[in-house]
């Protein structure tokens, strides 16, 4: 059995983390999606928020599994016994970064390989800090996340600005 890992922070999934999601579950048997829980960060939803979401978003995908992890994510693979690390590529810039991650992946864990997927066109451009940015001016979120993080991340965007919830700034 082929398992792979696809991991970020999700904060929120938007329509780029999905198309990635969707295409590398077509190419291996089981996709973890891994939520990174780090603790240096102030996300605008916790990491069970996230990863209730990823569920609900994912529910039609068989194949995939999330689970929320911390740490290193080589050592996250080899817990999983997973031996590729899916990537998402926005752009070339990306790839400098990119390359750096699985390069020092494959030291800390050499079994693990690095399988890059170059994000569809139309979602090139997007990133949860874009999102974020967007809702943060009340601006319409259809064409970035799914209808079911719209509500959610426009009632925690207002919590944050009244200095209220969870994460408040």
């Amino acid at each position: 059995m082929i398992r792979a890992i696809y991991a970020g922070s999700f904060d929120p999934v938007t329509f780029g983390h999905l198309d990635i999601i969707r295409r590398s579950s077509h190419v291996v048997d089981e996709l973890i999606v891994g939520v990174l829980n780090n603790r240096a960060k102030s996300p605008l939803f916790s990491v069970e928020e996230r990863v209730k979401m990823l569920e609900e978003v994912t529910e039609d995908l068989p194949n995939v599994k999330i689970q929320s992890f911390t740490g290193l994510l080589a050592e996250f693979a080899r817990a999983s016994e997973a031996k590729i690390i899916v990537r998402g590529l926005r752009a070339i810039s990306d790839f400098d970064y990119e390359l750096q991650m699985a390069q020092t992946n494959r030291i800390i864990n050499p079994e693990i390989d690095t399988m890059f997927l170059s994000t569809s066109l139309e979602y090139a451009y997007l990133s949860s800090t874009t999102v974020k940015e967007v809702a943060e001016f009340g601006g319409d979120l259809t064409a970035f996340v799914p209808a079911s993080i719209i509500g959610p991340m426009q009632r925690r965007v207002k919590e944050r600005a009244a200095g209220k919830g969870p994460q408040a700034k």
